[in-house]
């Protein structure tokens, strides 16, 4: 495992958008993993981009059958919540957001995130710094 990934950089697998040449490439020739709740969110949010309009329900299950057959290693997360939440009381962030940290610190790697508030806010800080890097 190289990298851990949050769902911000697997939906760029699936939705032409900035950054998706970057993901694909990662994709390609890094190893990943992700904590369980990443297929959720990656679910939930094409879902809700089928909600609006922006995407049709077929398109959207289809893009989520690409990103479940993605070789990405599954992290447990129950064990790393309680970290997760810490994190998210440091950084004023999301403990879902968080999640994806502290599996990355966890396994000595590095998260990397298409999130740009998320990633200001770990970048900002002197100890989750080093942890995270910008898709």
């Amino acid at each position: 495992m190289s990298y851990v990934i949050d769902a911000s950089v697997g939906l760029k697998w699936v939705l032409t958008e900035a950054g998706s040449d970057r993901a694909s490439a990662l994709l390609a020739k890094e190893a990943l993993a992700a904590p369980e709740l990443f297929w959720i969110e990656c679910a939930n949010v094409l879902w809700v981009k089928s909600r609006r309009g922006q995407i049709t329900a077929a398109d959207a299950r289809a893009a989520y059958s690409a990103i479940a057959a993605a070789p990405v290693a599954i992290v447990p997360a129950q064990a790393l919540a309680g970290a997760a939440q810490a994190i998210a009381f440091e950084l004023d962030q999301t403990a879902y957001d968080c999640l994806y940290l502290a599996a990355a610190m966890t396994a000595r790697r590095v998260l990397i995130t298409a999130d740009e508030l998320f990633a200001d806010a770990a970048l900002a800080h002197p100890v989750y710094a080093a942890s995270v890097r910008r898709l």
